[in-house]
């Protein structure tokens, strides 16, 4: 890609993008890498960024959605092991550019700092309308640290780290061999980063000590940071599973969402099962008797699982209430 004018015809190939429509469902290893680089050359650009990250362009309208994405995450966990942004691509005609890393890196490497850097002195941010970063963990830190070059832009970040420079997160042991990327020079501290966003989203399960902690440091003017309790560390997969992570996007890309929008979209999780799962648990491990049968009750009439049925007969059995007439 070296030369590439990246400002180029941006929206020549929205005819094409519509019709993008790559099967990746049944792919691993090299063979799903090789047809995720392949689809960067037919539908936008490939480019390797040394051996553990690659920059696939899927070119579209003139809102652009920017993801970093671990590869062996999307293929675990992902719908159809696609990169989230084909979708989109795909259903709104989006321009997805997407940043793929072999590992836990939190993409911290001086050949995607410099592919940023081209990025911006050619203008290919400027060349959108609006611009969306994207990611989870640490693909969210990405999302965050690399905003800062395409100022205006929103950031949606699920679980984001702030930085995992000892000095300051001392108290986070989770990813103790990531001690050894260096994340103080440039697109280091992923909160002062997001100065020029026009708004950034960061999503969080405030039951999870350390993601509250990191979460708590992006406290910024522009910074609309949305707790979901009971959503554990699969937060992106909650998201999906409720049928609202595109809808954050969207909202995201549009400046359309806030505080009450999220609010009204994550009343999907009551009839989510590993929500209603986690909030069983947790009424039963604070002693919440009252709260333990109201979930039940609740799992009753919405799911008729069997588990909500048999947690409160066990509970009518003791005592612990009464039973329904």
């Amino acid at each position: 890609m070296a030369g590439q004018d990246l400002s180029r015809g941006v929206g020549a190939m929205v005819e094409e993008t519509m019709e993008f429509d790559v099967d990746l469902s049944e792919l691993s290893g090299k063979a799903w890498l090789d047809a995720v680089r392949e689809a960067g050359w037919d539908f936008g650009f490939h480019e390797a960024l040394g051996p553990a990250h690659d920059a696939v362009l899927i070119e579209g309208n003139r809102n652009l959605m920017v993801a970093f994405e671990v590869i062996p995450r999307v293929q675990e966990a992902n719908p159809g092991r696609e990169p989230r942004g084909w979708r989109l691509a795909r259903s709104e005609g989006w321009t997805s550019l997407t940043l793929f890393s072999a590992s836990e890196t939190w993409f911290r490497n001086p050949a995607v700092y410099d592919f940023i850097d081209r990025m911006t002195d050619d203008g290919f941010f400027d060349s959108y309308d609006n611009v969306l970063f994207y990611g989870a963990g640490s693909g969210g830190y990405a999302a965050a640290a690399y905003s800062v070059a395409a100022p205006g832009a929103a950031v949606v970040a699920l679980r984001p780290q702030a930085t995992l420079t000892p000095d300051t997160t001392r108290w986070d042991r989770r990813f103790l061999p990531a001690r050894r990327l260096e994340f103080e020079s440039r697109y280091g501290f992923a909160p002062d980063m997001l100065d020029a966003a026009r708004q950034a989203y960061v999503l969080f399960d405030p039951e999870l000590t350390l993601d509250d902690m990191h979460a708590a440091l992006f406290r910024r003017p522009n910074v609309l940071r949305l707790p979901c309790p009971h959503l554990g560390d699969e937060l992106e997969r909650a998201l999906e599973g409720m049928h609202i992570l595109d809808d954050v996007l969207r909202g995201a890309m549009l400046g359309t969402l806030d505080a009450a929008g999220f609010r009204s979209l994550y009343r999907a999780r009551r009839r989510y099962m590993p929500y209603l799962r986690s909030l069983l648990t947790h009424t039963q491990q604070s002693g919440r008797i009252d709260l333990t049968e109201r979930v039940c009750r609740w799992g009753i009439e919405h799911t008729n699982r069997p588990v909500f049925r048999n947690k409160l007969k066990a509970l009518e059995n003791r005592g612990d209430v009464t039973a329904a007439e």
